[in-house]
């Protein structure tokens, strides 16, 4: 149905139920006139008459009501939904979907949002927990999380932690029976505890730099884990060396059930980041999210 269909369609509705092209006019910002030519075109295309039109009064034909008992309450709907809409923009309500991994989701949104949600109701928020390079846009996500090198250019990016860095360690029993790795290369004579991801099926690559040299290391082990938890569990158990976030491996070293190596070679590299594709008119909720998860950039950039 053309546009022109609707304007016809709603204006009828309006006329029909103030029972008057003055009124109806004075409601659509339109001359009488036009407003009479505008029912009459649509009479001429329905090949009905849809009003009675006396020097005194309006008001449906027979046809005239049948049609306004069915259309008058779908523009209604159509009103009332985008008023709640515009609600949505002005009001902090809705359903706000991020992508994360399992380290962000549960180090930086998961402290975020305990703090936020109490006092917003009617916000949700849904967290799917992915290692993979989700397409957002694709997948009908409002947005992501992802370490700042990670995140593609077309997209809007805030900064949502300090610094990070990942360290190699392993238990004081597991190096009991095998010598400290001294340079990245010989990770590859370990038992080390790896991570797949879950959307390409490859094995995750431990990135090592010092002084400027890059190293990428393919490592093998008896243990595979998607999960972050059940990585450090094995290396509480000496069962191998694992690649973890500083901030999740820091009090296990502190404790000493834990020690890290070749931590010369792990530097730190920018932050989580959360993307999103432009939203110039976003909602409330998301504007509050988003600035919920926001990191004070003027701050130190790493952990002390």
């Amino acid at each position: 149905m053309h546009q022109e269909n609707f304007n016809d369609l709603s204006a009828f509705v309006i006329v029909a139920t103030e029972r008057s092209f003055t009124k109806a006019a004075a409601r659509l910002g339109v001359s009488q006139s036009a407003l009479s030519q505008t029912i009459r075109n649509l009479e001429e295309r329905l090949g009905l008459r849809l009003l009675t039109r006396t020097t005194r009064s309006v008001s449906p034909t027979e046809a005239g009501e049948r049609l306004l008992l069915t259309v008058k309450p779908r523009f209604e709907e159509i009103e009332s939904e985008l008023v709640a809409l515009t609600e949505q923009r002005e009001k902090p309500v809705g359903t706000i979907r991020i992508t994360a991994s399992e380290h962000s989701a549960t180090s930086i949104l998961a402290p975020a949002l305990a703090k936020l949600l109490p006092n917003y109701p009617y916000i949700n928020v849904e967290v799917n927990v992915d290692h993979g390079l989700t397409d957002i846009v694709a997948e009908r996500f409002d947005a992501g999380v992802r370490l700042g090198e990670r995140v593609a250019k077309d997209m809007i990016a805030v900064r949502i932690s300090p610094d990070l860095r990942w360290l190699v360690v392993g238990a004081p029993s597991y190096f009991a029976r095998h010598a400290q790795p001294l340079m990245p290369q010989e990770l590859t004579a370990h038992n080390c505890i790896n991570i797949r991801f879950p959307t390409h099926g490859s094995l995750f690559a431990w990135d090592f730099e010092k002084d400027g040299h890059e190293l990428k290391v393919r490592v093998e082990g008896q243990l595979t884990f998607n999960s972050l938890a059940l990585r450090l569990d094995a290396a509480l158990s000496g069962l191998g060396l694992a690649y973890l976030p500083e901030d999740i491996v820091a009090p296990h070293i502190a404790e000493g059930r834990l020690v890290t190596v070749l931590e010369e070679w792990c530097p730190y590299s920018p932050g989580y980041h959360l993307y999103y594709p432009n939203r110039r008119y976003a909602s409330l909720a998301f504007s509050l999210v988003v600035e919920a998860l926001r990191y004070p950039v003027q701050g130190a950039a790493r952990p002390c």
